[in-house]
């Protein structure tokens, strides 16, 4: 039925679709096909961004602001099912009491007041060949490019016992997930009993934000210091490194002291599987049973990455470093945790810089230029307590088919007085400031 429907959709057209003559066809999924309405004849065409974290937001509106680069206005259109996002940057405040999720929660309005269209629906059949898209309410949408931002979806199968029904992620929270999760560990945390075992199962990479595990793991400890401080965090890890190890190890042992253990690849820290029902961690070496498990499983592309055919064995998605277009998919950009980017790390600070760039190609692309090869740049920073923060900065350009970490990046001193840790925790937060405006407005 959804093929047909978007097959009915795009046939109703004299031609296939050009930038002059995309159209918008609207279904319901028992009814048939109403006649499409033109864009004007000035119109570049339609570009289609499934997905409203800060990759999408970010590309989206970027889109739009470009419309003086062309001849003619381009519609831009925004599917995202959720009409508050809600930032995965800064909820491990929210997991220790330090911040509110309401800080955390952005919605769209300023960018439909921009002149984008926002649609509140998921996107369930994407079909390529016709270069159309298909929503959950039966609303059928062609494209000239489409450009997915799907973040990250969890990779089940890679962690028995942890599956996609909610029994385990209830009894044993991710939290990597914005929203009720953060709040479910939240409240975890708070009923735990002084003298209790936080337990943080991280996963192997590629994964969402390598370091924020770690950052977790600090705050974790600052509210358990001055709450619970018979209680300890027990990190079960399925790496030996991990970024900015020696800065969070030097924090950890001046601030908590013998409070956070962790237990890397080598010396069997690997999770390899979980039961749910009597919250037991299996590890290569052991079994632990902590009063709060917090597991975070391996991950893959969103979904609709999958749907779309833009997904390899690897469960991401290979992209052209110029234009972000999907190495299997014509016309399909994938922008954001989703992508395989090389030496570029899956963040927000990634995704908004990708967003813009895979915009200002799309818009290359569409005036029949070439696209220039992008410049990004990432910064991550980690908050270990308040007051004390640290960073790392990189600079990346496409290299052969992927991103490479070029010179001018930069990270924190190890041995750095308090103060500076004052400075970077306070630029922490001036940081999310910029970046959900300049994303979200």
């Amino acid at each position: 039925m959804a093929a047909a429907a978007l097959a009915g959709m795009i046939h109703m057209t004299t031609r296939p679709m050009t930038r002059r003559t995309a159209v918008l066809g609207i279904t319901a999924a028992t009814a048939t096909l109403a006649r499409p309405s033109v864009l004007r004849a000035q119109s570049t065409g339609r570009v289609v961004v499934v997905g409203g974290g800060f990759g999408g937001a970010a590309c989206a509106r970027a889109l739009k602001r470009a419309r003086g680069d062309l001849q003619g206005d381009l519609q831009v259109i925004l599917i995202e099912p959720n009409a508050v996002f809600t930032s995965c940057p800064f909820s491990n405040e929210v997991i220790a009491g330090l911040r509110d999720i309401e800080a955390q929660q952005f919605d769209y309005d300023r960018l439909a007041a921009e002149g984008v269209t926002v649609i509140g629906q998921a996107v369930t059949t994407i079909e390529p060949q016709l270069r159309g898209v298909l929503t959950a309410d039966g609303v059928a949408l062609p494209y000239d490019r489409l450009v997915l931002s799907p973040g990250i979806d969890f990779h089940f199968d890679a962690l028995p016992g942890y599956d996609a029904a909610a029994v385990a992620s209830e009894k044993m929270p991710h939290a990597w997930k914005a929203g009720a999760q953060t709040l479910l560990l939240r409240r975890q945390l708070e009923a735990m009993d002084d003298g209790g075992t936080v337990a943080i199962a991280i996963p192997a990479n590629p994964s969402r934000c390598p370091p924020a595990p770690y950052e977790r793991a600090s705050l974790i400890a600052h509210y358990l210091k001055t709450r619970k401080p018979r209680s300890k965090v027990l990190i079960l890890d399925a790496k030996d490194d991990f970024p900015q190890q020696r800065l969070f190890e030097k924090a950890w042992k001046e601030l908590y002291g013998e409070m956070i253990e962790r237990i890397g690849l080598s010396q069997g820290g690997r999770v390899t599987s979980v039961d749910p029902a009597t919250k037991t961690i299996v590890t290569e070496f052991g079994n632990y049973t902590p009063d709060v498990a917090n597991v975070i499983p391996p991950q893959r592309a969103g979904h609709i990455a999958e749907i779309a055919g833009a997904t390899d064995a690897t469960g991401w998605c290979p992209i052209d470093p110029v234009t972000f277009e999907s190495k299997l998919v014509k016309n399909v950009h994938v922008i954001g945790d989703a992508c395989l980017g090389g030496g570029i790390p899956k963040s927000a600070s990634a995704a908004n810089a990708q967003g813009k760039a895979c915009a200002a190609a799309i818009v290359n692309l569409l005036a029949g230029r070439t696209p220039e090869a992008p410049r990004l740049t990432g910064v991550c920073y980690n908050t270990v307590a308040p007051g004390y923060g640290f960073s790392l900065a990189g600079n990346y350009q496409p290299r052969g088919d992927i991103f490479a970490e070029v010179e001018g990046g930069a990270t924190s001193p190890v041995d750095a007085p308090r103060e500076l840790r004052a400075r970077e925790a306070a630029e922490a937060e001036r940081w999310f400031q910029t970046i959900t405006a300049d994303t979200f407005g």
